[in-house]
This record gives C-alpha cells, sequence and structure tokens, in this order.
C-alpha cells in the first residue's frame, strides 16, 4: 500500500495541476469571448429580430452591461451548483445540448482511436516479425504522414475525390471518411516509436530463443512482443487523445457532424457565451481526464514510472 501511496503520489500532484490549467483555460475564454465585438444581441439585431430599445433591455436582463469580473463571478457560481445556463441565442438549457452534441463526438473519438491503435499495432507488429522492407516504408510514410498532412486539409481533398467526383460517400453526415483521415493522423504520431521499441525488443535474448524453437512469428508478436508494446502504447495514448480532441471537432465541422465541434462553431458565431463556456469547459475537463488516466495506468503498469 505505501509502495502504492508512493507511485500515485506525483499523480496527484500533476492532477491537481493540470485541473488549475483546466480553470485558467476556462477564465481565459471568458474573457476573450468578450473582447470580440459585439455579443448574441447585437446578432439577434442585425438579424433584423430586435428594436434599438429591445437590445437594451435585453442586454440588462441577460446581464451583458454588467462588468465582466461580476459576469465571472456569476457564472462560475452557477456552474458550481451545476447550472450551465441557458443559451442566449435559442433559449435552450445548455446541459441539454451539450448532452444532444457530446454521443457524436464520443462515438466518433472512440472510432478515430481505435482505429489508430489497430493500424499502428498492426503495422509496426508485422514490420518487425516479417522484416519486410515495404512494411518498413509503410512506418515511415504513416510518420511523415502526420507530421507534413494537416487533416483539414486532408479532409478537404477527401470531400473533393470520395464524396463529388466518385460519389461513394455522402458530403455531409458520414463518419466513415473522417474517421480514416484522423485514424491514419493518429497511427503515425504511435507506429514509429512503438515501431523502434519492438525492433529493440525482437532483439532480447528470450525473443531469439523462441525463434530458435520454431515458434511461429504471430505466436512471438502475441507471447513476447506485444507486452512490450503496453507500456509504449499508454504513454503515446494520452498524446494521442489528446491531439483527437482537436482533430475531431474540425473534422465535426468539416464534414457536417452535429457533435461539440459543431456546436462551439456555431455558439462562436453567434456570441452565444454560456454554450462557448460550457463546450470549452466539457473540453478542457477531458483533456484533463485523459492525461490523468493514461498517466495513472502508466504508473500502474511501468514500475518505471515512479519519480
Amino acid at each position: 500500500m505505501t509502495n502504492l501511496l508512493h507511485r500515485l503520489a506525483p499523480l496527484a500532484f500533476t492532477l491537481a495541476r493540470m485541473l488549475v490549467q483546466a480553470a485558467g483555460i476556462v477564465v481565459i475564454v471568458f474573457l476573450l469571448a468578450r473582447l470580440v465585438p459585439g455579443d448574441a444581441v447585437d446578432v439577434k439585431g442585425l438579424e433584423g429580430d430586435l428594436t434599438a430599445a429591445q437590445q437594451v433591455e435585453l442586454r440588462h436582463q441577460l446581464g451583458l452591461d454588467r462588468p465582466v469580473v461580476e459576469q465571472l463571478a456569476g457564472w462560475s457560481w452557477r456552474l458550481l451548483n451545476g447550472d450551465f445556463g441557458a443559451s442566449i441565442r435559442f433559449g435552450r438549457p445548455v446541459s441539454a445540448m451539450l448532452a444532444t452534441a457530446l454521443p457524436t463526438t464520443l462515438l466518433f473519438t472512440a472510432l478515430s482511436f481505435t482505429f489508430a491503435l489497430l493500424l499502428a499495432l498492426g503495422v509496426a507488429v508485422s514490420a518487425v516479425t516479417t522484416g519486410h522492407r515495404g512494411l518498413r516504408g509503410l512506418v515511415d510514410v504513416l510518420n511523415v504522414w502526420s507530421i507534413a498532412l494537416p487533416t483539414f486539409c486532408v479532409g478537404v481533398v477527401g470531400i473533393l475525390v470520395f464524396s463529388i467526383w466518385l460519389g461513394w460517400l455522402p458530403v455531409l453526415g458520414s463518419m466513415v471518411l473522417p474517421v480514416i483521415i484522423i485514424g491514419i493522423d493518429s497511427a503515425g504520431l504511435i507506429v514509429k516509436p512503438l515501431h523502434e521499441e519492438l525492433r529493440e525488443a525482437a532483439t532480447s535474448a528470450h525473443v531469439r530463443t523462441a525463434r530458435a524453437k520454431g515458434l511461429a512469428p504471430s505466436r512471438i508478436a502475441l507471447r513476447h512482443l506485444l507486452p512490450t508494446a503496453v507500456p509504449v502504447m499508454l504513454a503515446l495514448s494520452g498524446l494521442v487523445l489528446t491531439s483527437l480532441v482537436a482533430g475531431t471537432l474540425t473534422m465535426e465541422v468539416l464534414f457536417g457532424l452535429p457533435g461539440v465541434g459543431s456546436l462551439l462553431l456555431n455558439a462562436i458565431h453567434g456570441r452565444d457565451y454560456p454554450v462557448i463556456q460550457a463546450a470549452i469547459l466539457v473540453i478542457a475537463i477531458a483533456l484533463v481526464i485523459i492525461n490523468a488516466a493514461t498517466d495513472l495506468l502508466h504508473r500502474l503498469i511501468d514500475p518505471r514510472m515512479t519519480s
């Protein structure tokens, strides 16, 4: 028990630091949103829905004419009581809007992450066990892809090719193409260091002994190489999931998926402060949970992570 507490103590400090960072991000977004000229009332006015007098009255009702510090304090107090507020533009509870958008984002992220792990693991293990030059080249191709090709640009090209020219997929609303694009990009972050780790493990004495006994490459991979890959996969999973958060939000907007990314973009366009703040808060908390969970699993599995 003492040893476990000693190993988890740095995690508690890291988690506290991440929570402070998440709170700082939310406060900064709260302040920056109000530096942009105009608010939701101005947007409604431009749409022709309100007269000048009605705009003044609505701004007063919503508290948008109060000092920014007072608005922040009021929003923080309501948040501590579990109240995200209501959308200024649509009058709907923000929590209900998030509940509608989150399943799409979570499914998109889960599918992309699973595809990325399977692709990276399959390519890295196959390259090490077979020694095939083409598979080793594929490792480098995936790695360069993730570094050199922006996912948004790849998404635009994918829409042009597979949706407009070939007509295989709908332009909007399909997860197939964005999952593949984000999955390949994320696999590129994993496959290179994973391949290097597995290649080093393949030269160890017990793997050489297994080969000498005539074990099949697939059995060697399952029994001797994959256990070596687990700590590396965990260490890289946090990085991949963090990048997935940003990548999925961008792809949701590009492919018209009704997730948190689309909700946030529409809220920014409409200066809908409660929705912007709640969406950013959810994203910040998700990043904290992802990093804390991967760090915890890594420390539990790898005894070297004790400092």
